[in-house]
């Protein structure tokens, strides 16, 4: 077996749906029964539901709804989000009304693509630097790293590995990811529930930000348009670029269940792009539905930099759109390495 088919089928057996979590709740007088069984459902296939009237009561009307959107009682499931959804059914009867929830797994309909990758270049990377987040800005590379009492931002020739410009965080702050959007430079911290605003001309701090019902703060990118954060679950989090609030999230799935870790985030011509920690791989996921479209392998090149006592993880994605090619590293490792990626 190939050690980049052992890979994908390590990634999407770990993380296998646990069936029996979520079967729903119950009212004394309703209950919604479904046709799903162990409590998943595939993008494409019908989902039936119907209501239990343990009283018999006369009812007037029962509206069903799929995460806040009215569906019918019998509805092919499509253009919705992966993850568990709820199920509610409002039901009329008398001169009252009852509202009953259940909740269902959705799961997307084909397997992950399997994408390979060929090193184009190979370039020093300061082996001190716990990488967090890179990500290009103007054909210049920033850079977050973490630890407490380590943690920085950078801007750096990438071919060179020279630092053009320095912020060290408080002591008290361990940092996480960064993103760059209408010339501001968004770094997260992990614990902490802050983020910080630099401008990304003079590193001058601007402002900060508090996060919403995120957990932590791992990953950070965007689409120009809005930003996206990782908080080392299976969400990602759409973020206002103005407010920066949590306005909504995704949860990333395969066909077989969901993916958590997501850690480093980048945004490559319209999917995210999602380190998963410790895995030293990547998913490429829809940021529509949370759709895990393809698995990267890249294990193979902590093999190609210097081995040491530090040594750890793969983190850190930038793609470069002056070449059209994914830059990765990883956490105090001495080599930056410029690739191309491609389907297996």
């Amino acid at each position: 077996m190939s050690s980049i088919k052992l890979f994908i089928i390590t990634l999407l057996s770990v993380f296998l749906l646990n069936c029996g979590d979520t079967s729903g709740s119950k009212k004394n007088n309703f209950s919604i029964e479904t046709n799903v069984k162990n409590n998943t459902i595939a993008l494409g296939e019908t989902l039936n539901l119907t209501l239990k009237n343990s009283k018999n009561l006369t009812i007037n009307s029962v509206t069903y709804k799929l995460s806040d959107r009215i569906v019918n009682p019998s509805s092919v499931l499509e253009n919705i989000n992966l993850g568990k959804q709820i199920v509610t059914a409002v039901v009329k009867y008398d001169d009252t009304s009852e509202e009953i929830t259940s909740t269902i797994t959705v799961l997307n309909n084909e397997a992950p693509k399997i994408y390979d990758y060929k090193i184009i270049n190979e370039y020093p990377h300061d082996i001190t630097s716990y990488t967090q987040g890179l990500e290009f800005h103007n054909g210049i590379l920033y850079e977050s790293t973490g630890q407490y009492g380590e943690s920085k931002l950078r801007k750096l020739d990438y071919k060179s590995a020279e630092v053009l410009k320095n912020v060290n965080l408080a002591n008290q702050y361990f940092g996480e990811g960064l993103t760059i959007l209408k010339n501001n430079i968004y770094q997260l911290t992990w614990q902490e529930q802050i983020g910080f605003v630099y401008n990304v001309e003079t590193f001058e701090k601007t402002s900060s930000f508090k996060y919403g019902k995120s957990k932590e703060g791992w990953g950070l990118c965007n689409d120009g348009k809005a930003i996206y954060k990782s908080d080392g679950t299976e969400d990602i989090w759409t973020l206002n670029a103005t407010t920066l609030a949590e306005e909504s999230y995704i949860q990333v799935y395969t066909n077989n269940g969901k993916i958590p870790s997501l850690n480093e985030l980048e945004w490559i011509n319209g999917k995210i792009y999602a380190n998963i920690y410790q895995r030293n791989g990547v998913v490429i996921v829809n940021p529509e539905n949370g759709a895990v479209e393809g698995v990267l392998d890249f294990s193979a090149l902590k093999e190609k930099v210097k081995q040491h006592p530090g040594l750890d993880v793969l983190n850190g994605i930038a793609y470069n759109p002056e070449t059209k090619t994914i830059f990765v590293t990883g956490k105090r490792w001495d080599k930056l390495f410029e690739v191309e990626v491609f389907i297996k």
